[in-house]
């Protein structure tokens, strides 16, 4: 399988794309396919990227990165993809090194190892990894990297999974994992970005994206999720019925609430858990 593509998802990043691009192709060959997804930029980014020699595919407004990634994939014919920034951020030296292992398995993410252990999205992130390896029971070392090198064909089936925000890394990952895909990490060092601005804003989208990293892992693995909540309000129901029985001799509305509950809650989680799978034989079977 040495028929390579790289995917670059790119959003107002005229001043940073070509220079990509150049490094792409000095480093990989200037034969090496590149893809940029120009998702309705309002600059010239999608002129700069075609005048380095990529091929541009565009969106008529700002979808989303996600949607780019998913854009990338329907129109790819190459048999390995490699998903990274526009911006520079991710060091094109690392590429062979994701390749290298490529053969053994279907996804090989990039872990960034450099980044700073106690600002707040470092802090974000560890949180982010323990909470996907809870779910999914398989150390993740970096759910949010876009850094990654992926078999298209398997990467293909989960296109409807993919959600169109910055947060598709996290559901590809976690939907190889449910669907017992092989990954691995590989730990690469990151650049400083070459120009422009974050199009991610740390304390919004660090909300936002805790919201959606939960609703993805609910949908993969809902009883890991659901399971925990039901116990806790059995638990807190018992603890409350001990209290007022021996206080005050009596059973309360409030201890009937949380075990009613905590059985609500754990069917919820068997209901998702069937759904679950129905969803994941259709990405079987498809």
């Amino acid at each position: 399988m040495n028929n390579i593509e790289i995917i670059i998802p790119a959003y107002n990043e005229e001043a940073a794309i070509s220079l990509v691009i150049g490094e792409i192709k000095a480093s990989l060959g200037a034969e090496v396919k590149v893809t940029v997804v120009d998702d309705g930029s309002s600059d010239h980014t999608a002129q700069a990227a075609q005048n380095s020699g990529a091929q541009v595919l565009s969106h008529p407004y700002n979808i989303g990165n996600g949607a780019s990634i998913k854009t990338a994939l329907r129109h790819s014919t190459s048999d390995i993809v490699v998903l990274m920034d526009a911006d520079g951020q991710h060091a094109v030296k690392e590429i062979p090194r994701l390749l290298e292992r490529i053969d053994k398995f279907d996804m090989v993410v990039g872990a960034r190892m450099n980044q700073p252990l106690f600002s707040g999205r470092g802090i974000a992130n560890r949180i982010y990894n323990a909470f996907a390896s809870y779910v999914t029971q398989f150390k993740v070392r970096d759910l949010t990297s876009g850094f990654r090198a992926i078999k298209r064909r398997e990467a293909a089936k989960f296109i409807y999974l993919l959600p169109n925000e910055f947060s598709y890394p996290s559901a590809l990952t976690l939907a190889f994992l449910k669907a017992g895909r092989p990954i691995t990490y590989v730990p690469v060092s990151c650049n400083a970005r070459r120009a422009g601005k974050s199009k991610i804003r740390p304390l919004k989208d660090g909300v936002r994206f805790l919201v959606i990293i939960t609703r993805i892992a609910i949908f993969f693995s809902p009883l890991r999720v659901f399971v925990p909540l039901s116990l806790a309000s059995f638990l807190l129901g018992l603890f409350y019925y001990l209290y007022t029985f021996l206080a005050y001799h009596r059973f309360t509305n409030m201890s009937v609430f949380l075990f009613s509950n905590s059985v609500i809650i754990f069917l919820m989680g068997l209901v998702s858990e069937q759904i679950n799978q129905l969803r994941m034989e259709k990405t079987e079977s498809g």
